[in-house]
């Protein structure tokens, strides 16, 4: 394409001149052709880019829209999982709580190191940045409380195995078998003194039965008294671990000495009527903590619930005190 080519009519000397254009003329040509230029290019790409499907380009695209259904659906099952999690934990905390009556797994324990965040932040520099950083938080929450659950079974295993022990040591029978049993003399409770007549409070339970009836450890435990004491008589206490004693009291005879160990069922006394007492009978005593528990709750290996019913009626309206 020829260049066009301008002149002017010079008068003086009847000719013509050629014309040059002047140099801002020549950058508004340069600058209007580079603006086209870069229009067309741009029209040009937008219509290859995204008009136009190449094979390899359109995989891609598709292979992407995948990717980001995949990690959406990870991101729900993640959410479900530890949705899942936080309910085994909280049936973990209530084991730990109401059957193993110990401390349940801290939260700090649970969760430690989850709360440092920092370490994600290497993550902010990628494509689909912030989903990539959800899935990898809800990830390391997911393993450290699996990590940590495997661990408290573990534990609540080698519990379970402590727990069979204190249950062997817990009183959980009558001293005295139901068929030696003449009557429930007394409950536990407040009770008219037999001697002073005045109120007083009941710290255990009275089985009234013959002299030298049999009376029986009811808890695997330790000996930690056997003797005389003044108002029980002789009376044997039994250290049975786990914070509970019991105490027997009035006894005709002491067949145990102090630091014994003696098992569920094993014979340590038998019934008498020495000390402060009004007749024939074993005084009864269960301690948790030095605190005395009604020994009515402390007999379910012994008897049927029928006849634990009928033992809570009969110590109940059982006033007359033997001691």
């Amino acid at each position: 394409m020829n260049r066009k080519v301008f002149y002017r009519n010079n008068p003086s000397g009847d000719s013509y001149e050629r014309m040059y254009p002047s140099w801002k003329s020549r950058a508004w040509i340069i600058a209007r052709h580079f603006i086209v230029g870069i229009i067309i290019g741009a029209a040009a790409f937008y219509t290859v880019y995204y008009l136009i499907d190449f094979p390899r380009e359109k995989m891609l695209k598709q292979e992407n829209e995948r990717l980001v259904t995949e990690l959406e659906i990870l991101n729900r099952r993640l959410d479900a999982s530890l949705s899942v999690m936080e309910d085994i934990a909280a049936r973990d905390n209530n084991f730990y709580r109401v059957i193993m009556q110990t401390e349940r797994i801290s939260d700090t324990q649970r969760y430690a190191g989850i709360e440092n965040r920092k370490r994600y932040d290497d993550l902010n520099s990628l494509s689909d940045a912030a989903l990539i950083k959800t899935l990898t938080g809800k990830m390391d929450m997911l393993e450290r409380q699996m990590y940590i659950q495997i661990n408290s079974f573990d534990l609540l295993r080698d519990l379970a195995g402590q727990q069979k022990d204190r249950i062997d040591h817990i009183p959980a029978i009558q001293p005295i078998p139901e068929k030696h049993l003449r009557q429930m003399a007394s409950g536990y409770g407040y009770r008219i003194d037999p001697v002073y007549g005045t109120s007083k409070f009941h710290e255990g339970m009275d089985f009234a039965s013959a002299t030298g009836t049999p009376v029986y450890a009811t808890g695997n435990a330790r000996v930690s008294t056997a003797g005389w004491h003044s108002g029980y008589g002789k009376v044997v206490v039994l250290d049975h671990g786990y914070h509970y004693t019991t105490r027997y009291a009035h006894l005709s005879e002491i067949l145990v000495h102090p630091g014994q160990q003696v098992k569920r069922g094993d014979l340590i006394g038998k019934v008498g009527n020495t000390g402060k007492s009004t007749g024939p009978h074993l005084h009864y005593e269960v301690r948790y903590n030095d605190i005395p528990q009604n020994p009515v709750n402390y007999y379910f290996y012994d008897i049927t619930p029928e006849q634990y019913n009928e033992m809570i009626r009969l110590a109940e309206n059982a006033g007359h005190v033997m001691d």
